[in-house]
């Protein structure tokens, strides 16, 4: 849809506004310069300690895996370890994150499945990470990201509040912002965009009470602020 100017842009949360390309990439390189190399605040040693950690963290604060994860990759750092504690060995190292019971369960089904089909190997594929236990699109765009440096955006509760509330990209639902994100972000921007915009949510552009005043992206957010000045 042409924007004010006559070219392309996407709507925002008033009628008749746009936010342009020249504004979507001003967005990205005002995040870029607060954080020039932004990455997963989940911590992790290798790439199955990240997939797992990522599994863990659905539902639950990257904080509360932090805290619960060092005990059980102390003891379980490969596939092979993770299936030899097993699940009730699991479940005790994480019972301090939400819903431990089913992703202990998970998180041994996926190591047994990477020992069986990918020698213990994560897969750089989104299709082979999804057909793991506990790992949806979501999950595998992280890991795909993070891992393997795809230009992959997941879009969890944070993407999505930011992109509806800047106009950067509207959807009802989390798959529709994903696939106005993939479309009209700028490719150099792609890799990193899914970081600078959780990263954005959680310290800024927060649900209740977003710090409109020291964002940097504000001169081009139509975002109405619900913040004193």
């Amino acid at each position: 849809m042409p924007g004010a100017g006559g070219g392309p842009g996407l709507r925002t949360g008033r009628p008749g506004r746009f936010v342009k390309a020249l504004d979507i990439d001003r967005l990205f390189a005002s995040l870029a310069r607060k954080i020039p190399e932004p990455q997963t605040e989940l911590d992790y040693g290798n790439h199955f300690t990240l997939l797992v950690s990522v599994v863990l963290s659905a539902q639950a604060t990257d904080k509360s895996v932090n805290d619960a994860t060092p005990a059980l990759f102390a003891v379980a750092d490969t596939p092979e370890k993770m299936v030899a504690l097993g699940e009730e060995g699991v479940r005790e190292k994480i019972r301090t994150i939400g819903l431990f019971n089913s992703k202990a369960k998970n998180v041994v089904g996926l190591s047994r499945m990477l020992i069986d089909r990918h020698d213990s190997r994560v897969p750089a594929s989104r299709e082979a990470l999804q057909e793991l236990p506990g790992v949806g699109r979501k999950t595998a765009s992280v890991v795909m990201n993070e891992a393997f440096g795809a230009p992959t955006i997941a879009v969890d509760t944070h993407v999505f509040r930011v992109a509806n509330r800047t106009g950067l990209a509207r959807g009802k639902t989390a798959e529709a912002v994903e696939r106005a994100l993939e479309r009209d972000v700028p490719e150099k921007w792609k890799k990193g965009a899914h970081h600078w915009l959780i990263l954005h949510g959680r310290y800024t552009c927060t649900a209740r009470r977003p710090k409109c005043w020291q964002c940097v992206i504000a001169s081009t957010c139509p975002f109405e602020p619900k913040t004193p000045p």
